[in-house]
């Protein structure tokens, strides 16, 4: 489904991601880990486009991508959340939702009307658990809440591969839990390949059925969970200790 081929990015003289390399098969749920600054989420953010490699391709579903921007490659499948949530802080979650079915290539296909939009949006707002919160601002809702806010975001937008970037970042160990059982449902409900940037090894080591490790900006492991915990480069280079799994 997802070919990245000897994708490099610098900035100034970093090189974040450094002639990268890695397919995703459809169905897959891949996760991402590293250290910070391992180049991780400017991976992510290379390709759903919000940066531009300075060499590589990227290629979706036979389409080559590189040059894409961010709307063109949520059209034809490619859907994402953000560390920190990007929502549109003066309007309810309803409507930010609406925002992204409208935006989506099902609204063009279906010729949807703005009502139809808003009825398709509550559905996803039910399907995370936030129906009842469709009407509060975003600025009024808890991180908890935003992170739930942000996966019915990327679902409203009809795709085919969601990245996920560290959903889990600030949550308490059972909300954490509870976001990790959603993303695997919304696998299965909507036959999704996710992309998972995570560091609670604890729960991305149980939930994905392969590891990409980066370490400054490169690829150093591509594996089962069970090998990637074993794998002396990672563990020297992240993880510290062998992680059990």
């Amino acid at each position: 489904m997802l070919q990245v081929n000897n994708l490099t990015k610098r900035f100034g003289g970093i090189i974040a991601v450094n002639d990268v390399s890695v397919k995703i098969g459809r169905g897959e749920v891949v996760g991402l880990i590293g250290p910070n600054g391992s180049g991780k989420t400017t991976l992510i953010n290379l390709i759903s486009g919000f940066y531009k490699p300075d060499g590589g391709r990227i290629v979706f579903e036979g389409v080559d991508v590189t040059k894409k921007d961010p709307n063109e490659r949520v059209k034809l499948g490619i859907a994402r959340t953000f560390q920190i949530p990007r929502l549109i802080s003066n309007m309810t979650a309803l409507q930010n939702v609406t925002y992204a079915v409208i935006g989506s290539r099902r609204f063009r296909e279906k010729k949807m009307t703005l009502a139809e939009a808003a009825m398709e949006a509550l559905y996803y707002l039910d399907i995370v658990g936030l129906l009842r919160k469709r009407d509060v601002l975003c600025r009024d809702l808890a991180l908890y809440e935003l992170r739930l806010l942000e996966l019915a975001r990327a679902l409203a937008a009809n795709p085919k591969l969601i990245m996920v970037d560290e959903v889990m970042a600030g949550l308490n160990p059972v909300e954490a839990d509870n976001v990790a059982k959603l993303v695997q449902r919304l696998r299965e409900e909507f036959k999704l390949t996710i992309v998972w940037v995570e560091h609670v090894l604890r729960i991305i080591m149980r939930s994905v059925e392969r590891v990409l490790v980066m370490n400054e900006g490169k690829l150093i492991a591509d594996g089962t969970p069970h090998e990637v915990s074993k794998d002396i480069m990672v563990i020297k280079a992240y993880m510290g200790e062998e992680v059990i799994v």
